[in-house]
């Protein structure tokens, strides 16, 4: 053998070479091959060729390895050994390939698996991890048929969703209160020693403790009660908390002040932690308390953290990484032309509470989204602002869907969102009124749906009050008049036991303005349970509201707490559909519940009893790629020698797109955790994870059509097929 390279002269552990020796023992032509090979290389095209010709074996499987793009009839003709056949034959394909790994500093990442395999089995060499072994050894237990495929029925989905407790469970709501009593009896106190000062909030000299108390208990229902007293430190956390979190949590904390971090958590959403745990109700709060508890990666990365998605970056006037020429940054964000994101200089730039795993940590690292509630306050440069953005909104052939959001759309004050949907409506009925000027096939898209992005259901419903209900109320009512026929609240339930009675009630105020609510999960560790999102599911429909989207934890290693890697998201994705799969029969019958919000808790219930489904799994599994678009089209070309998986991601071929995706290559994504650690995670989390070894086998993915529910009504004229606010460079082939 020539030299060996540092790397590739490290010994692996003993516990790899067990997991070797398995491997090996269980393939004894994988063994033969290994051991004979003079080289890597050889090795490498003696695997191809033998997993090749028993590929050909199976046309069907065949032909989906060698066609430049899958599709999903094709993909869903696949069996699992089928799975293992192209992805052992991918690895081969790509064996070799170098790709910048943004989880180690934009490193360069060779994939060679197979001689990693190959120096493990002739040296004891190369480096590769426990992880490595524990993947390239389910890889070939799928592939020779050891590990078999054993989905789930019914009755076991079932199981699994009764682990999981829901907010509006008596015994919870209970708790809850008990918790809501705690932080309250604190704030009292530091008025009283005259810690807190506030004009507004305080007491009467005279008052005894239960006076007090009962109005704290009004100032509970008052959303800027819970925004004037959130938590903004480590200390406070803790003491809200009973000073129950374990010093090493604490210490994390400590660490993420030091390195400048928000902080911004309200009473409200801090009451839904538990305190003191009853068995029926153990590890609920998990995926709750991922979202408000920062990670050590986090706080190593933060400060270097990239833009994920390339189309955020905006320079005003000059093509963004989708093509599109935006009128100003931070304010306006588009991928697709169909939509653009609508970010408003308000209060509406913060949040009820950060997300640990927020898509737009890059801009509350930046600074263009905080939590300086006073100092976000519209001023006369927004209102200009605004002008400018419905003019361009106005001057777009494509546009038809405008997304507010933030931030949070619902941070904003009742006036100043009044002020963003008035300007929005102005604009649609400039735009309708020019079209009557335009000839048919050349008239552009007018505005068909505005949505309006917020977690303050979940993060503060107390927001939701009857003079919001009214504003949103008034604006669907002057809009249907001049076509736009959807209106969306598009919000972000994480877990069933987000869903309080508050939360609950918020939703139905929402639904009474003719809005419909639709829910965008993420898929976080502790999200990925078994029967969690199974359970969110089934609790959303029953408060009225429709699942869309469930995202892959997007970003790089300051989301490796939270990452659940995308075999996972394949197999729920997959697994949901036994359970909540809605005929076909009735998809275009769904397609009308939008159009009327009122009815939409009884659609869904309806239907559910119908159908028999526990819940409606009328959403798509999806990442947002850090190029242009979301997709789940991926196959697995690679492996690191830390078992992170080398996925290449296709776009959705079944939306439209910027033209300029025919410039693009496929994107390339190294998984920021191998599904060894991940595993691991969720033994941590209390599962078993016997019952997740088949995560390993799903190493391919096809993005599903979307809904009819959620597609866009049809115009009763021709569109132009030109773009305008487009350019694409001459040089913007995307290489990943």
């Amino acid at each position: 053998m020539k030299e060996l390279k540092n790397e590739e002269k490290i010994k692996i552990s003993p516990k790899s070479h067990k997991l070797l020796n398995t491997l090996l023992k269980e393939n004894p032509q994988l063994h033969e091959i290994l051991i004979h090979s003079a080289s890597a290389g050889e090795a490498v095209s003696w695997i191809h060729e033998w997993i090749e010709n028993d590929l050909k074996s199976r046309p069907k499987a065949y032909k989906y390895y060698k066609a430049p793009k899958g599709g999903r009839s094709e993909y869903e003709a696949l069996e699992w050994r089928d799975y293992a056949s192209i992805r052992l034959l991918d690895y081969a394909d790509h064996e070799g390939m170098e790709f910048v790994n943004p989880n180690e500093g934009n490193k360069i990442t060779i994939n060679k698996p197979f001689k990693q395999l190959w120096l493990a089995a002739k040296c004891g060499r190369g480096g590769a991890n426990i992880a490595f072994f524990y993947d390239m050894l389910e890889l070939f237990r799928q592939f020779n048929g050891i590990r078999k495929n054993t989905k789930p029925n019914r009755e076991t989905i079932k199981t699994w969703m009764d682990r999981h407790p829901v907010g509006l469970d008596k015994r919870i709501v209970k708790l809850r209160n008990k918790n809501r009593d705690r932080i309250l009896d604190i704030i009292i106190k530091k008025i009283d020693s005259g810690e807190i000062v506030n004009a507004k909030y305080k007491f009467k000299e005279g008052m005894n403790y239960d006076e007090k108390f009962k109005i704290a208990l009004e100032w509970w229902d008052d959303r800027w009660f819970h925004l004037k007293f959130a938590v903004r430190s480590a200390d406070l956390l803790n003491e809200m908390l009973d000073h129950s979190l374990h010093p090493e949590t604490l210490e994390v904390l400590y660490q993420a002040e030091k390195v400048g971090i928000p902080f911004f958590v309200n009473p409200y959403y801090l009451s839904l932690l538990n305190i003191e745990t009853p068995e029926f109700a153990f590890g609920s709060d998990l995926a709750i308390r991922d979202y408000l508890l920062y990670s050590p990666e986090l706080i190593k990365e933060y400060g270097k953290i990239v833009a994920w998605e390339k189309e955020d970056k905006v320079h005003p006037g000059e093509p963004n990484a989708a093509g599109w020429i935006l009128p100003v940054e931070h304010s306006v964000h588009r991928r697709y032309p169909e939509v653009a994101i609508l970010i408003p200089d308000t209060v509406g730039r913060a949040c009820g509470g950060l997300c640990v795993s927020c898509q737009r940590m890059y801009d509350f690292q930046s600074g263009n989204l905080n939590f300086n509630l006073g100092k976000l306050k519209p001023n006369d440069t927004w209102e200009t602002k605004l002008e400018n953005l419905m003019d361009f909104f106005e001057n777009d052939s494509q546009l038809r869907d405008i997304l507010i959001t933030g931030g949070d759309a619902f941070m904003s004050s009742d006036s100043s969102l009044k002020k963003i949907l008035d300007a929005v409506y102005e604009m649609a009925v400039r735009k309708k009124a020019a079209n009557s000027e335009r000839k048919n096939g050349e008239k552009y898209a007018e505005i068909q749906r505005v949505r309006l992005g917020t977690r303050l259901p979940v993060y503060l419903p107390q927001r939701i009050t009857p003079k919001l209900v009214d504003i949103l109320k008034q604006f669907k009512s002057k809009a249907q008049k001049i076509g736009i026929k959807q209106f969306v609240v598009q919000t972000h339930f994480e877990s069933a036991m987000e869903i309080t009675p508050e939360a609950a009630k918020g939703v139905e105020m929402l639904l009474s303005a003719g809005w419909i609510v639709t829910n965008q999960l993420v898929f976080t560790a502790a999200a990925s349970r078994r029967g969690h999102t199974a359970k969110l599911r089934q609790t959303l429909n029953e408060i009225g509201v429709l699942t869309y989207y469930t995202f892959t934890v997007k970003g790089y290693m300051e989301n490796h707490h939270n990452f659940t890697p995308n075999a996972r998201a394949v197999q729920e994705e997959l697994e949901e559909k036994i359970i909540g799969f809605v005929p076909e029969e009735y998809h275009q019958m769904i397609k009308d519940y939008p159009n009327d919000a009122l009815k939409i808790k009884e659609n869904i219930r309806a239907l559910r009893e119908n159908c028999d489904l526990p819940f409606l799994a009328t959403d798509r599994n999806v990442l947002n790629l850090p190029g242009v678009g979301k997709s789940l089209t991926f196959r697995t070309i690679g492996i690191t020698r830390t078992g992170r998986r080398i996925l290449e991601f296709d776009y959705d071929g079944t939306r439209a797109h910027s033209p300029i995706i025919n410039n693009m290559g496929k994107v390339i994504i190294i998984e920021s955790k191998p599904i060894a650690s991940y595993l691991r995670q969720l033994e941590e989390m209390g599962e078993n994870v016997e019952e997740y070894k088949d995560t390993y086998g799903y190493s391919i993915g096809e993005t599903e059509p979307r809904m009819p529910i959620y597609e866009y009504p049809e115009y009763d004229y021709q569109l132009t097929d030109k773009y305008t606010n487009l350019e694409i460079p001459e040089d913007s082939y995307c290489k990943n």
